[in-house]
């Protein structure tokens, strides 16, 4: 399973990235939802707050094969080509239980925020969290410590023992994080 690098959130912009938006059928929405409930099965009693199934559902597409899913306005999940859903880091404030997290050393904060993805030695350190059991292509929100909330969303690029016995090269490929564009402008109008 190749990563994907979903880099477009850096310098989104919603009037230039977004090509498309389509108010979904029907079908499309339930199967979006269940996809979702799929991947975050803690998220079976809030559903229907985060995807009425009333509401309109808004795909819009944007480059790099990514679609952003809208409900009322608002960046809900985004999805990479293989129908991945990753979280809005404003959905995932709202439900941090929502996915397995890691917690990195403060001292790769300021690389994370301003664009790198999460290396290993920032999930090595004595204050690190890392769970066991963690694989490649897993959903992770990432924490840093001391913080209470998560500061992006990524993909496991290794393993939890990869990263434990190489110490080296890239842990958490981060899709989307604090200060991003899809944060500064959550709104897809």
């Amino acid at each position: 399973n190749e990563p994907l690098y979903i880099t477009m959130f850096r310098k989104f912009d919603p009037e230039v990235d977004v090509s498309n938006r389509s108010k979904v059928k029907s079908s499309v929405q339930r199967s979006v939802t269940r996809k979702v409930l799929e991947q975050f099965p803690s998220l079976e009693s809030h559903l229907e707050d985060i995807l009425p199934k009333k509401a309109p559902m808004i795909i819009a597409k944007c480059p790099d094969h990514v679609n952003c899913v809208v409900m009322n306005d608002s960046v809900m999940f985004f999805s990479d080509r293989n129908d991945t859903y990753y979280p809005s880091l404003r959905l995932a404030h709202q439900y941090p239980d929502m996915m397995k997290r890691v917690t990195m050393d403060r001292g790769a904060i300021k690389f994370i925020l301003s664009g790198a993805h999460l290396m290993a030695p920032g999930l090595t350190g004595e204050t690190a969290t890392l769970p066991d059991g963690l694989q490649a292509g897993d959903a992770v929100l990432v924490y840093a410590e001391g913080k209470e909330h998560a500061l992006g969303v990524g993909c496991m690029a290794m393993s939890s023992e990869e990263i434990r016995t190489e110490n080296k090269g890239m842990a958490v490929e981060m899709h989307h994080v604090l200060g991003d564009g899809l944060w500064v402008a959550p709104s897809l109008e």
